[in-house]
């Protein structure tokens, strides 16, 4: 295939624009933040997990410490009601047997309240443990919202430079003649498409061509369009070709 030199040279400003192109919608569909916010998804469901743990833990304390200040308050009450009984007692063997009962209830009483600061302290420790996870699920919701309207405002901004990008490369290749940009097409799906030949270095791979693979392209003419033998790409001849 023959094409002008100029217009192989605008396939270098198409082939630029198409790598631009394919970096924004990599951008629009998959956002850097992806993989971290995913990461962020299963971290809090993990965490969510284990606060609902934690927080059913401190009800079962709370509903324990309910329960023993119910009894330490029946507990008083009964004192106060047997103390008033023996005040008023005129019978020794019924005062003896009020004294009996109130002391046992001055030992149930004081087990109780034992036992009363032992859950008030598993009450406490529950409720930190509550408010450290709770903590550590708020950070984790923070950046996750964080990194998602990152992604969001990356997303839309990609979508809108590939669209500016489309548009300039259709009016680009409006000035190519339709056989050489369906050449450059075919190529573009395995290659570069077109890459300057620089120092006798494809730019397209990066690869040193042969002496024999050069003089071959020395002697191509003017408007000849040549290939790289290596990726297949239109090899671009400029005055820095090293030709």
């Amino acid at each position: 295939m023959n094409a002008s030199p100029e217009h192989q040279r605008i396939l270098l400003d198409v082939a630029d624009l198409d790598r631009r192109i394919s970096q924004a919608d990599r951008a629009r569909t998959k956002p850097v933040q992806g993989p971290r916010i995913t990461e962020l998804v299963a971290i809090r469901q993990e965490q969510l997990r284990e606060l609902t743990t934690l927080t059913g833990t401190r009800d079962d304390v709370r509903v324990e410490l309910t329960r023993l200040e119910s009894d330490v308050k029946l507990v008083e009450q009964r004192r106060a009601r047997d103390a008033e009984r023996l005040a008023a007692a005129t019978n020794s063997k019924e005062a003896q047997a009020l004294e009996h009962e109130l002391d046992s209830l001055a030992r149930r009483q004081s087990n109780l309240e034992d036992a009363e600061l032992d859950v008030m302290g598993r009450v406490e420790e529950a409720d930190a443990a509550v408010a450290a996870q709770q903590a550590l699920l708020d950070a984790t919701t923070a950046e996750g919202s964080a990194l998602t309207a990152q992604a969001k405002a990356d997303v839309a901004a990609a979508t809108e430079l590939g669209e500016q990008l489309a548009r300039d490369r259709a009016a680009i290749t409006e000035q190519i003649p339709a056989a050489l940009l369906a050449d450059y097409a075919r190529r573009a799906a395995n290659s570069a498409g077109a890459a300057l030949l620089t120092r006798g270095t494809c730019e397209g791979c990066r690869i040193l061509l042969p002496g024999t693979d050069l003089n071959d392209i020395r002697r191509a003419s003017e408007d000849a369009v040549v290939s790289c033998p290596e990726c297949g790409c239109i090899l671009v001849r400029t005055e820095e070709s090293g030709l």
